[in-house]
């Protein structure tokens, strides 16, 4: 009799041992007994009774999900491969259990549609521009559709956007014409501001005669800073026009021809010149 009770204490002992689990910090065991649910339990060392009841482990912790490229034809019209990844954590472990079958796959499921049906309604300029707001619609969208589920959605972030080869080109095309209209219109404001100050250099300079001449000294100093072995001095011209002057030939003075004396009459009267009228024209 008495190892009869023995035995059947080592059997409860056992019994009572093998229900034992140990949850981690991060996890909760969603408890069923008898195929109802009798809530969460975790952390730490909880009784599951065998046989009656079952436990299914769920973690809390943040997990990246992977959204793969999705093919999306934006509204004007561009055939473009985009990518994402969802950051999630399970805020209720009964509901992510009990309101849907696999949360996980529903989640990336829900994920994908979002973001081929969002995307479908965005120009692609704007996806490229305003990511950030992309980013924030996504995520709105797919928090309120999985809060029955029990799963809270704390980012969704667009990794890549691939383009086609002809939009690249046509990008590439856009960019460099923009970068050459800013260095066409940079150049122009360079070229009017020292219009501006070479104006301005010679009005001071046009009242100020001696300017000009510490401005030429000025001159030959930076060149004859230099190494060079060749010095070139400008002088202007004016100083040497009154030396060209004085050895200049004289030139003779031209020849004027003096009218011929006219014949005298006996009576001192002058006789009229003789004229060509009666001559014949060759």
């Amino acid at each position: 009799m008495g190892q009869i009770i023995l035995m059947g204490i080592g059997v409860v002992v056992l019994y009572l041992f093998s229900g034992l689990r140990v949850l981690r910090e991060y996890e909760r065991g969603v408890y069923f007994l008898l195929g109802r649910s009798w809530g969460a339990r975790g952390p730490g060392l909880i009784f599951l009774p065998p046989v009656l009841a079952k436990m299914q482990k769920v973690s809390l912790r943040v997990m990246a999900m992977d959204i793969p490229p999705q093919d999306v034809i934006t509204r004007d019209n561009i055939s473009i491969k985009v990518n994402a990844v969802l950051y999630m954590r399970v805020k209720d472990p009964v509901k992510a259990v009990i309101g849907v079958e696999n949360y996980l796959y529903a989640t990336s499921q829900l994920a994908q549609t979002t973001l081929r049906s969002v995307l479908g309604e965005t120009e692609m300029d704007e996806l490229l521009m305003s990511r950030e707001k992309i980013n924030a619609i996504l995520k709105n969208i797919i928090d309120a559709r999985a809060e029955d589920w029990g799963i809270e959605v704390s980012a969704v972030e667009v990794k890549d956007v691939d383009l086609p080869p002809e939009m690249k080109r046509a990008m590439a095309r856009q960019a460099e014409a923009e970068r050459e209209r800013r260095a066409k219109v940079i150049n122009a404001e360079g070229e009017l501001q020292a219009a501006e100050k070479l104006a301005q250099a010679a009005h001071i300079i046009g009242k100020e005669p001696a300017a000009i001449q510490l401005r030429y000294l000025q001159t030959v100093n930076e060149i004859a800073s230099e190494n060079n072995s060749t010095t070139i001095f400008p002088i202007p011209i004016d100083l040497f026009r009154g030396f060209m002057e004085r050895l200049a030939p004289a030139q003779p003075p031209q020849a004027t021809e003096t009218p011929r004396a006219l014949p005298e009459r006996a009576s001192g009267e002058r006789l009229p010149a003789p004229t060509n009228k009666g001559k014949a024209k060759a």
